[in-house]
C-alpha cells in the first residue's frame, strides 16, 4: 500500500468514525442503529493503521489481494445492514397494522373523542 493510499484510508476511516459518533451525540442517529456504523469505522481505522493485520486477514480468508479482502468485508457489511433494516421495517409494519386496527375498533365503538377523526391531525 502506497503512503498516499494509507493516508487516504486513515483519514477516511477517522472521518467516518468521528461523523458517526457526532451523529449519535447530536441525537440525529439512534444508538440502536449506530453500533454497526461505529464498529465499521473502528474496523476500517484498525485495518488502515495495521497493514500487516490486513495482509494476515487476506491470507486467512484465502483472498488474492488485500483489496479483495476489503471488498469482501464491504459486501458483508452491506448484507448485515440490509438484514438489520429489513428486521426493523418488518417490526414497524406490524406495529402500524396493529395501531390501525386498534384505531378502527375504537372508532367503530365510538370511544374516540368526537372531534377526532381517523386520518385527521390531532387538535392543538
Amino acid at each position: 500500500m502506497s503512503p498516499t493510499q494509507k493516508v487516504f484510508a486513515i483519514v477516511t476511516s477517522a472521518v467516518t468514525l468521528f461523523y458517526m459518533v457526532e451523529l449519535v451525540r447530536r441525537r440525529r442517529l439512534k444508538e440502536e442503529y449506530a453500533w454497526l456504523w461505529i464498529l465499521t469505522g473502528a474496523g476500517m481505522l484498525v485495518l488502515s493503521l495495521a497493514y500487516p493485520l490486513l495482509l494476515w486477514l487476506t491470507q486467512a480468508v484465502g483472498a488474492v489481494t488485500p483489496t479483495t479482502t476489503l471488498f469482501i468485508f464491504g459486501l458483508l457489511f452491506l448484507l448485515i445492514i440490509s438484514v438489520h433494516y429489513s428486521i426493523v421495517l418488518s417490526r414497524l409494519t406490524g406495529q402500524v397494522r396493529r395501531l390501525t386496527q386498534e384505531l378502527a375498533i375504537l372508532s367503530a365503538e365510538g370511544q374516540l373523542d368526537p372531534g377526532v377523526r381517523p386520518g385527521s391531525p390531532p387538535a392543538s
